[in-house]
């Protein structure tokens, strides 16, 4: 790659992963082509990483070790109580498992800026550049910008989301498929929480909650603020798909354009389904900060295609029950720069990324489908839950690995000259004998 050019269309957490990675590799020229024209650290969706898989991403080179992060230690699975029963002096539901959870959540802007930062000098970034099709050349590959200027390169990399225009010419017939039921997500400053009956108190800074409900539940956890020292309520909250939704494409509903009928539908299902801390909690978000994004599943049946290569949610779109989107977007990155350390050739870099991460991109969405049947559209009846119950059914659930919180494995796991038996990379990853593997 030393003195080559590449393209990255695509400029979120994974298209700066992989501009980060290209560079390093010796690529004399790397562009990134970012169709929003303004920065991007206003999106406030939360992120979780497992702590092993954190220090893998730093080992790695693809973060530093104080990158800004909020600390999570349980995960408090609740559920409202039988009417009559009451849910606690404090509101909260009552308790089903207080499961350990060893994770950093992220506020997405916050570590998009971290990854913005350490891009070596090399990497161009283009705002507002909008790709419209890309396809094979003489030798490399091109890129098409809206207005029809083409420009050529070694390598075409498409980072460009779920709905991606390098996909559609690396493997068209991969299209995300619709799993049934929606997300409304939302963020706000932890301050609003002040506004809740009894405060903020009743939740400590380091849990992470899911209330269940029939058909669907919540998932709430702290991010940090975009400001150093403040922190941010993050939900997201896993329902049945609203009447009124139309899906003539993968498609999302942008915070602040859901209309009042549509939030009052939230609030009605919030008040009907959760304990009555939480309900309050989620409609307390402000409407410029709640959206809705339907779920959806896609493993491309492949990843490259002459000079073009496709990784992050271009490749591999896993449901948010898995939590390892942002480390499965890094670890694309990162088995990419491995293949070109070891490749002596452009064909074996593109084909020894194909072969590792098509695989693995297969199990975490397998793993989404497993998790989002047994916590949504085939769950337990949560009434008849308790520790005991939920701790073999979680077990159920991870059977056949898959990488809850992002997969630990051999290349992937690899700092630049580890082996696949150093003992650092075999800390990261669990025994199956151990009851480590019950915890993300």
């Amino acid at each position: 790659m030393r003195g080559g050019s590449v393209a990255v269309v695509g400029g979120s957490i994974a298209g700066s992963a992989f501009a980060g990675a290209a560079a390093r590799l010796g690529a004399e020229r790397v562009v990134v082509l970012e169709r929003s024209p303004g920065r991007l650290e206003d999106r406030g969706v939360g992120l979780c990483t497992h702590d092993d898989r954190f220090d893998e991403l730093v080992r790695a080179g693809h973060l530093d070790a104080d990158t800004r992060r909020h600390r999570l230690t349980v995960r408090r699975w609740v559920t409202r109580s039988a009417a009559g029963e009451g849910d606690g002096p404090d509101g909260c539901g009552r308790l089903l498992w207080a499961q350990p959870f060893p994770f950093h959540s992220h506020h997405w802007g916050v570590l998009w800026q971290a990854l913005r930062e350490r891009a070596p000098e090399q990497v161009e970034f283009r705002l507002g550049t909008t790709v419209t099709a890309v396809g094979n050349g003489q030798g490399g590959a091109w890129a098409e910008q809206a207005g029809g200027g083409r420009e050529a390169y070694d390598l075409v990399i498409g980072a460009d989301g779920y709905r991606s225009v390098v996909r559609a010419a690396v493997c068209p017939q991969a299209e995300p498929e619709y799993a049934g039921y929606v997300c409304w997500r939302g963020s706000y400053d932890a301050a609003l929480l002040a506004e809740l009956p009894g405060g903020a108190a009743p939740w400590p800074q380091e849990q992470c909650i899911t209330a269940c409900y029939p058909g669907g539940q919540v998932v709430i956890y702290r991010i940090p603020g975009v400001d150093p020292g403040r922190t941010q309520v993050n939900w997201v909250f896993y329902a049945p798909t609203p009447a009124w939704l139309r899906l003539d494409g993968p498609t999302s509903i942008p915070a602040g354009s859901l209309t009042g009928p549509q939030l009052d539908e939230l609030r009605q299902l919030a008040e009907r389904h959760l304990p009555p801390y939480w309900a309050a909690l989620v409609t307390l978000t402000p409407r410029e900060r709640t959206f809705l994004q339907p779920i959806y599943d896609l493993a491309a049946p492949r990843r490259t295609a002459g000079r073009l290569l496709i990784g992050g949610d271009a490749a591999t779109v896993v449901r948010p029950h898995n939590t390892s989107g942002v480390v499965k977007a890094m670890q694309d990155a990162h088995a990419f720069e491995l293949a070109g350390r070891e490749a002596g050739s452009w064909p074996a870099l593109l084909a020894a990324y194909d072969r590792e991460r098509t695989a693995a991109g297969r199990e975490l969405v397998e793993l989404g489908r497993t998790l989002g049947r047994a916590q949504v559209t085939d769950a337990p009846d949560w009434s008849g839950m308790d520790e005991p119950g939920m701790t073999a059914w979680w077990r159920q659930q991870l059977t056949g690995g898959g990488g809850f919180g992002g997969q630990a494995r051999g290349r992937t796991g690899r700092a630049p000259g580890e082996t696949a038996e150093t003992p650092s990379t075999r800390a990261g990853r669990p025994d199956p004998d151990d009851d480590q593997t019950l915890t993300p």
